[in-house]
């Protein structure tokens, strides 16, 4: 006879989301808005190197990533997430042009990432939410 624990829907885990941006107060303004989705298990970088360290220690369910940092800038972001492997969501946001960021979607796409939006900063709460479903 199988167990009552066998038969109960399985509980989903909170999605764990990786945000960054080089700008502090975005950060702060992109927390709010995925605790306001229910989310409570959020990380933010402003360094791109730093983010790579948490994928590879922790592989959040999402990263939201800007495309414009100093540094390391998004696409190498993106380059060296799929390097390791990283198989989660990735939300695209940048202050730029419409065809500069559809362009970083379809490289991340052919790297393998699972791009499920791309837009224009600042990002709204209901592109959040379609794009994380939540």
């Amino acid at each position: 006879m199988p167990s009552q624990a066998a038969n109960a829907p399985a509980l989903e885990a909170p999605l764990h989301v990786l945000v960054l941006d080089d700008d502090p107060l975005l950060l702060e303004v992109m927390r709010e808005m995925l605790a306001a989705c229910g989310l409570s298990n959020i990380a933010l970088e402003t360094q791109a190197c730093s983010a790579l360290r948490r994928l590879d220690q922790s592989m959040p369910d999402a990263v939201i990533c800007d495309l414009m940092m100093p540094e390391m800038d998004g696409i190498e972001f993106l380059q060296a997430a799929a390097a390791q492997g990283y198989q989660g969501k990735v939300i695209l946001m940048s202050a730029l042009e419409d065809g500069v960021r559809e362009a970083a979607g379809e490289l991340a796409r052919a790297l393998g990432l699972q791009v499920v939006g791309s837009f224009r900063k600042p990002l709204e709460q209901n592109q959040l939410r379609a794009a994380l479903a939540c």
